[in-house]
């Protein structure tokens, strides 16, 4: 068995309530409505106040089923750029690292990049968290407090100014189950209500949790981290790929049959020396097949870190590569990760 087909470790104890759905509660007793209850327990902004009034008949359920502590925010480190990383405390003492990104738009909006687990078995060469290994998944719960915990602390203020990106420490598809019911929590109508367009999950390329997750209502969006053009080079620096390859990864996008104006988003990090030569474009281009044209191919140049001996390519190489897959036709963005100058950049997340 692969580690990333083992099974992270849990948390122990009773589950949080914020990982309930109304239904949920219902069938735990709620003596009251649970719709009702849900929604106040959906509200960030009360919790910037401490706990609201739930009132005592609907605390003391809710204290004899469930825990009732969002994970707290115990560092805050702020980037030239406005982003944000934040460590948060779980309620076992470990701890996760979460993004928050402010955009200068006309309407102010926010991504927050959140994590689905403490570290993370993919083993990626280039990944800071892949070098800590996998400490356990994240609770269903747990994943919806800390987008609660970094709201009420943060903003913004309505959950209609916020996207989220499963971006942050671990794999979310080996952690799908725990992933997914905290995607239909996010969503309910009776709480935060984000839009499953809203909620991107990336992957390394789980293919097993890929063909699941195509067939979970809600669905949210796709992000799929290539980061190589053949499966020597992938292999090399994702061991994922020795199990599930390039056509294999290619063959599990078929599956998803995507909506009218869905998009998938392809990132690819660029690695001097490594997967950034004209001749990665050409085979790039190639794996993509009908995929090239449409969709999101999203460059990120290495974002560099003492656990890793990879580095940016120059200037003039990330140009020039941009350049050769746009020749072909590709919608093509040079992201230039935010919080680099505090280690919250894409691959540097660790704890």
């Amino acid at each position: 068995m692969m580690p990333w087909d083992a099974p992270a470790p849990e948390k122990a104890g009773r589950p949080s309530a914020f990982g309930l759905l109304p239904e949920d509660l219902k069938a735990l007793g709620c003596p009251n409505d649970p719709a009702h209850l849900f929604s106040l327990l959906q509200r960030p902004w009360t919790w910037a106040e401490g706990a609201p009034k739930l009132g005592k008949e609907n605390r003391a359920f809710l204290e004899s089923v469930a825990d009732l502590s969002l994970p707290g925010i115990e560092e805050s480190s702020e980037s030239s750029d406005g982003a944000r990383k934040l460590a948060l405390k779980l309620s076992d003492g470990r701890r996760i690292e979460t993004v928050h990104m402010p955009r200068a738009v006309k309407n102010a909006r926010v991504t927050m990049c959140i994590s689905s687990q403490v570290g993370c078995a993919m083993g990626c060469t280039f990944c800071a968290t892949g070098a800590m290994g996998i400490q356990r998944n994240l609770s269903a719960g747990e994943i919806v407090g800390q987008v609660l915990s970094v709201m009420s602390s943060l903003g913004p203020g309505t959950s209609s100014r916020l996207t989220l990106v499963f971006m942050g420490m671990g794999e979310p598809l080996h952690n799908l189950d725990h992933v997914h019911r905290a995607i239909r929590v996010l969503t309910n109508a009776s709480g935060l209500c984000i839009p499953a367009r809203r909620i991107t999950v990336s992957t390394a390329g789980l293919v097993s949790g890929i063909e699941k997750l195509a067939r979970l209502k809600p669905r949210p969006l796709l992000a799929l981290s290539l980061n190589a053009s053949n499966d020597a080079d992938r292999s090399r620096t994702m061991p994922l790929n020795r199990f599930w390859n390039l056509e294999k990864l290619r063959a599990a996008l078929d599956t998803w049959h995507l909506r009218s104006n869905e998009k998938f988003t392809f990132e690819y990090v660029l690695l001097a020396g490594e997967n950034d030569t004209d001749e990665d474009a050409d085979r790039l281009v190639a794996w993509l097949g009908t995929l090239h044209r449409g969709h999101n191919l999203n460059l990120i140049p290495m974002n560099e870190h003492a656990a890793s001996e990879f580095r940016q390519p120059v200037e003039a190489r990330i140009q020039a590569f941009s350049d050769r897959l746009k020749s072909y036709g590709c919608f093509v963005t040079v992201r230039r990760s935010r919080g680099r100058d505090v280690n919250a950049a894409c691959g540097q997340l660790v704890k």
